[in-house]
């Protein structure tokens, strides 16, 4: 468990913070923007459950329970040393990624097949999911560019490619099961 006793430690100061294995990286490091990109969803999800109920605001909860999870795994990296650190290392596991399938599949089959692109927007909860979908782009983004040069886990990516298609479908759901979809109109404006 997690005990914070004090909040400012002065140890970023310099522009330098510790990972989750003590390693010491500069703030502008790939992994810090890669768990950094996943706690900016994370916010940006709770400002979703603001709108959200019932069935909807669990399974939120339980995907922002999930992105600390995340945050954490990125945090640490050279998986081939889990096992040398003492303790259970947290990672994302296939059962996170295997429900968010299940749930999406789910979601599609209470939809009707798009005929168009949609625009983000609707309700206010599918606006927000729009956002969490693009946060989500930008998080699975910063993760694949750290897997470029750093050990990742694999499925901590798949989860983020996973979880922008959650919200896609969610935002769908949330506008009256895609009837209230704002529909793109090709060239509508000229």
């Amino acid at each position: 468990m997690v005990v914070l006793n004090r909040i400012y430690t002065k140890t970023g100061d310099a522009g330098q913070t510790a990972l989750a294995n003590g390693d010491r990286v500069a703030k502008h490091a790939l992994r810090v923007s890669a768990y950094g990109t996943v706690d900016e969803l994370n916010a940006t999800l709770g400002m979703a459950r603001l709108h959200a109920t019932g069935d909807i605001d669990a399974a939120l909860a339980r995907i922002q329970n999930d992105l600390f999870d995340l945050g954490a795994d990125l945090a640490r990296p050279a998986m081939e040393k889990d096992a040398e650190a003492g303790y259970p290392v947290l990672r994302v596991i296939d059962t996170q990624l295997t429900r968010l399938e299940v749930e999406i599949d789910a979601m599609v089959a209470r939809l009707e097949p798009l005929r168009s692109f949609i625009l983000p927007g609707g309700s206010a909860l599918a606006a927000h999911l729009h956002l969490c979908r693009t946060v989500s782009r930008r998080a699975e983004r910063d993760a694949v560019e750290l897997a470029a040069t750093e050990t990742v886990n694999p499925i901590a990516v798949k989860y983020l490619n996973r979880l922008s298609d959650w919200f896609f479908c969610a935002a769908r759901i949330a506008n009256d099961e895609g009837r209230a979809d704002v529909l793109w109109v090709p060239g509508g404006n000229r």
